[in-house]
Parts: structure tokens; C-alpha cells; sequence
């Protein structure tokens, strides 16, 4: 019963590893793809370098994946062989057992013969108890070799584990030290790209200065659309409060109506005064958009990513790949992917605006309550503004630059406050 207690417990862990090692797989083989696709440019530049930094953060994910393996074979041998030597013991005890029976056997069978000792017998019961006692020690015989027979098989089927377990160690091992290789060999890539980079300070300080002056007029375009949004929420919060006071102005001049004609008649006049409504609320959303706001904060952690690929640009302030002592600012996050990869709404919500910007190629902006996200440097876009749209709908695809990069500029935005997309995506 531990036996199989441990094997059911060793089986998930395996099940959990392969898993992982699957799924951190296809990671190396969509970044390959993508970065054959900056690599396939003449000159080196920074999507190849993020590419590749990438791969190696995967090969050195899978060879620890693969120490893993191995540690969990050597675990499994170990329950393996200690079965196994457990049957061999058990094994051994009962041929032991069996070969005393056969010699107690044989030495009765020397001094008196089964049908004398049977027919010896003076009463008929004593025949049919001698009978019994014969067929008995037969039986247990025949029972002691058929439990050695079916142990000597289970013998053999855990060395057949054993053996094969020893063998798909091996082939990890091997493997592992394939990848290695593999990683040894980026890393020099990765240095190369890095030196022939870093000789092109000026470009990169050019390239820095563009992505700087997008990435303003980016900002300022999605404050003008939060201003905007604001305005409008403010507006309609303002038509609400005097809809709602014209509807008290009105219940009052009706009361004092009904009181006048009530004192013409010498009747009693009514104290009565109008019902208070219950106030707009303060964000001016309206029950729709609140509802949409409250599952979307709900859905943090959970938000199905826009693109597939890999984060190549992290939010906030980072140090500059290459450029030392160079710190760049980044409104959300960056992923890079294949060319023509589809972009996808992250949940439902509404277009708000889709424009073209410098350095930013298309760009398409979604409400969700009082959250908005943002997808950058797309072409092809499917949506228009006043849209609304499902959560995973196409609504373009990414764009490729003149480096060969595809790498898309996703955000998210609370009101006027930026926050990071990290936070919100599914983990991958």
C-alpha cells in the first residue's frame, strides 16, 4: 500500500514536470520564429537583441526543468529499487519456505507411502482427516509455487522498470547537455549583438530621442481622450442633478396646487414633501459602464494577452538595453511577436477612438467603464470608434518596423492613472 501510495504521488509530479517542460518548449520554438524574423535583417538591432535575451531566460527555464527531471528519476530509482528489493526478500523467504516443504516431503515419502498411510487409517473419518491433510500440504505446495512464480514476475517487470528509467535518465542527461551547448551558444550571439550595438550609440541615442517624443504624443493623446471622457461624464452627471431637481420643482408646484385648491374648498392642506431620489454617482458612469468597471477590476490577474509573444519592454523606468547608464520610460509594456500576429481585445468594452501616430503606427483605444486600454504600432485595424467589441476579438494586427521588429505597445489606464499591464495579464 506505500508502494502505491508513493507511485500515485511520483506520477503527478511527473505529470506537473512534463508539463512544464511542454509548455516552456513551445515558448523556445515561438521565439525562434521570432527571432529568425529580426535576424533575417542585414544589420543587427534591439528587437534581435530582446529576442535573444529572451531564448537564453528559456533554454536556462528548461535546462532547470531538466535538472528537475533528473532529480525526480533518481527519487523514482530509489522507489524502484527499493520495491524491488523488497520482492527479492520476499522472494527469497518463500523459495526458502517452498524447499523445506519439498524436503519435509521427501523425507515422509521415505519412511511411508501415501496410499498405505491413507488406507492404515482405523476409522472411516480417520481416512477422510489423513485424506484432507494430504490434500492440504498439496495445495500449499502448488500455492507456494504459483507465489513464486508471479513474484519472480514482478521481479522481472521492476528490473524492466529499472532498466528503462536508467535509459530516459540518460536521454534527459544528454538532452540537457544539448541545450546547454545551445545556450553557450546564444550567450556568444547575445555578445555580438551587444558589441555591434553598442558601437552605434548614436543611432541608438536617435532612436531613444524618436521613441521618446512617441511615446509623448501618445500620452498626451490618451489624457486628451481621459479629458475628454471626464468632461462627458461630468456633463451628463450635471443634466442628471437638473433633471432631478426639475422633477422636485415640478412635485413642489404640484403639492402647492393641490393646496390652494384645497383652501379654496376650506379643507385641510396636504404636508407633504417631494421624495428624495438617490443622488448620480460621483464617477458619472452610467449603470452599464460601472458594471463593465466592476468586472474588469474583477478580472485582475485573469486578462487573456492582446498578442502572443513575449514582453519585451517592461513598464515604468528601466535601464536601456544597451546604453549604459540611459534609463527609458515606458507608458505600459511592449510584446514582441511575428509579423501580421492578430491583436485582440483584452475584455468587452467600447472603441473610443482609433488614430495614427508617428512612431506608433495605428492605435486603438477601448473603454472599459473607467478603464481604457491601449494597443500601439498596429496596422490593419478592424474596429471604429463607437464600437463595441468582445473580449478576444480581432482588431488588427501588429506592425513590423524597418529593423524587422513586430512588437506591439499595450496599456492600461485607470482614469488618468497608467498601470501595469503585468498585473492584469494571465501568466504564461
Amino acid at each position: 500500500m506505500l508502494f502505491a501510495c508513493t507511485s500515485v504521488f511520483a506520477q503527478k509530479t511527473r505529470e506537473q514536470l512534463e508539463r512544464e517542460k511542454s509548455e516552456n518548449q513551445s515558448k523556445i520554438r515561438e521565439i525562434q520564429s521570432i527571432l529568425k524574423q529580426t535576424s533575417s535583417q542585414k544589420n543587427v538591432n534591439l528587437g534581435q537583441l530582446k529576442a535573444l535575451n529572451q531564448q537564453i531566460n528559456t533554454y536556462k527555464r528548461q535546462i532547470d526543468l531538466l535538472s528537475d527531471d533528473l532529480e525526480l528519476l533518481d527519487r523514482e530509482l530509489k522507489v524502484l529499487e527499493k520495491k524491488r528489493q523488497t520482492l527479492d526478500s520476499s522472494l527469497a523467504k518463500l523459495k526458502e519456505e517452498y524447499g523445506h516443504m519439498i524436503y519435509e516431503a521427501s523425507k515422509r515419502n521415505a519412511y511411508f507411502n501415501q496410499l498405505v498411510f491413507l488406507f492404515s487409517a482405523g476409522t472411516f473419518n480417520q481416512f477422510v482427516l489423513r485424506y484432507k491433510y494430504l490434500k492440504q500440504y498439496t495445495e500449499a505446495r502448488q500455492g507456494r509455487a504459483k507465489e513464486i512464480d508471479a513474484l519472480q514476475q514482478q521481479v522481472m517487470a521492476e528490473r524492466r522498470r529499472i532498466t528503462s528509467k536508467k535509459n530516459q535518465q540518460k536521454t534527459v542527461l544528454d538532452t540537457r547537455v544539448t541545450e546547454s551547448t545551445k545556450l553557450e551558444g546564444l550567450k556568444v550571439k547575445q555578445n555580438e549583438v551587444i558589441q555591434e550595438l553598442s558601437q552605434k550609440e548614436i543611432e541608438l541615442r536617435k532612436q531613444i530621442a524618436e521613441n521618446k517624443r512617441a511615446t509623448d504624443l501618445l500620452e498626451a493623446n490618451i489624457r486628451r481622450i481621459a479629458e475628454r471622457e471626464r468632461r462627458e461624464r461630468l456633463e451628463r452627471e450635471r443634466k442628471e442633478r437638473e433633471e432631478r431637481e426639475a422633477r422636485r420643482k415640478a412635485e413642489r408646484e404640484r403639492i402647492a396646487r393641490e393646496n390652494a385648491e384645497r383652501e379654496k374648498k376650506g379643507e385641510a392642506a396636504i404636508v407633504e414633501e417631494p421624495k428624495e431620489e438617490e443622488p448620480v454617482v460621483s464617477s458619472g458612469m452610467s449603470e452599464e459602464e460601472t458594471t463593465l468597471a466592476s468586472s474588469f477590476t474583477a478580472s485582475q490577474n485573469r486578462l487573456p494577452w492582446p498578442v502572443k509573444g513575449f514582453v519585451s519592454g517592461h513598464f515604468g523606468q528601466r535601464p536601456h538595453a544597451v546604453l549604459k547608464g540611459v534609463m527609458v520610460d515606458n507608458l505600459g509594456i511592449d510584446i514582441q511577436t511575428t509579423a501580421g500576429e492578430p491583436v485582440r481585445s483584452v475584455y468587452d468594452g467600447v472603441v473610443l477612438d482609433v488614430t495614427e501616430m508617428p512612431g506608433m503606427g495605428n492605435v486603438v483605444a477601448i473603454q472599459h467603464g473607467n478603464y481604457m486600454t491601449i494597443y500601439a504600432k498596429m496596422n490593419g485595424v478592424t474596429v471604429r470608434a463607437g464600437q463595441k467589441v468582445k473580449a478576444r476579438e480581432n482588431i488588427g494586427r501588429v506592425a513590423t518596423d524597418s529593423d524587422g521588429t513586430s512588437e506591439l505597445q499595450f496599456q492600461i489606464w485607470k482614469n488618468t492613472s497608467r498601470l501595469n499591464p503585468e498585473n492584469w495579464l494571465i501568466n504564461r
